[in-house]
């Protein structure tokens, strides 16, 4: 008899906000949904109302992935700094006040920069790596990643997750987004790449959207239009996308990077059971983002 597949049975990608309103979250708060009977997109959640619903959903569903766009961790030389042994220490100092403390404007910690505050001293000339956790740094000189996927992110340059304002900026929602995390370690989910995945619990990893959908304004309705009817044009999976789906994607920002690393992470979903805890102690520490088709050698 041939074998049972062991590929997730949901795929859920998260476009993550760090907004502190309730209604600024709902609004940008978007996850596309997989399922081998279609995608559907889906809004209007706070950050705690995502976790409750993810943590329902692995209840009905528990071989499911999520991806979350958003940096899991920070440099190893600054959790060192802590005193935390493991990401664990730190997701808990984040969640006990540190996190809000670094981002109040009262906070003394200049590292942690971006409007109003300019890049720190250290972090400028030649020191743009103090700021950047190794796999941001990979992404950023893509010599490490496929060929395709370097192609894709070709001059553009992944954000440090000390920045906290200004254009681009992943420090807030980072930040905002490590309690949800330690929740869900807590409840058993798997977050690689401290934890192998395993059919038995949810999974939860790190995506960088824009290292799957390529150079698109996708500030631009058009150019997200002109973009999603190219993919139609070559792809049956994208062809057999609702018109809701697709208007959804069009109108929104937050949608459309949601759909396009969702329907990303469905074309690689035979790579998640193969995922497996890191054995390197940096990426212990800092994390890693998923790349596709190059992140099952990272038990290394």
């Amino acid at each position: 008899m041939p074998q049972k597949s062991t590929a997730p049975e949901k795929i859920i990608a998260i476009d993550f906000s760090g907004r502190i309103d309730a209604a600024g979250q709902r609004r940008h708060i978007w996850a596309a949904v997989w399922t081998p009977t279609g995608v559907h997109l889906e809004s209007n959640r706070t950050r705690d109302e995502l976790c409750d619903w993810l943590l329902a959903e692995a209840k009905t569903t528990p071989h499911l992935v999520a991806g979350i766009d958003s940096c899991f961790s920070y440099p190893a030389w600054f959790l060192r700094e802590l005193h935390c042994t493991s990401v664990v220490d730190f997701w808990e100092k984040v969640s006990a006040g540190l996190g809000e403390h670094w981002l109040s404007p009262h906070s003394t910690d200049r590292r942690f920069w971006g409007k109003p505050h300019k890049k720190p001293a250290e972090f400028s000339a030649g020191n743009t790596h103090r700021m950047m956790r190794r796999t941001d740094m990979l992404n950023k000189f893509s010599a490490d990643l496929p060929p395709a996927r370097a192609a894709l992110v070709r001059g553009i340059a992944p954000k440090s997750p000390f920045q906290i304002g200004g254009a681009g900026s992943v420090g807030t929602a980072s930040l905002r987004g490590i309690p949800m995390l330690l929740r869900l370690h807590r409840a058993g989910w798997r977050i690689w790449p401290f934890r192998s995945a395993s059919p038995a619990h949810p999974l939860m990893i790190e995506i960088y959207a824009r290292l799957l959908t390529g150079a698109v304004k996708k500030s631009n309705a058009d150019a997200r239009r002109e973009y999603l009817a190219r993919k139609r044009k070559t792809s049956p999976a994208y062809r057999a996308l609702s018109r809701t789906v697709l208007r959804q994607a069009t109108t929104s920002e937050d949608a459309f990077d949601a759909l396009i690393c969702v329907m990303e992470m469905a074309a690689h979903r035979k790579d998640f059971p193969r995922l497996r805890a890191t054995r390197n102690p940096t990426h212990r520490l800092e994390g890693f983002t998923w790349v596709p088709g190059n992140s099952t050698a990272l038990s290394m």
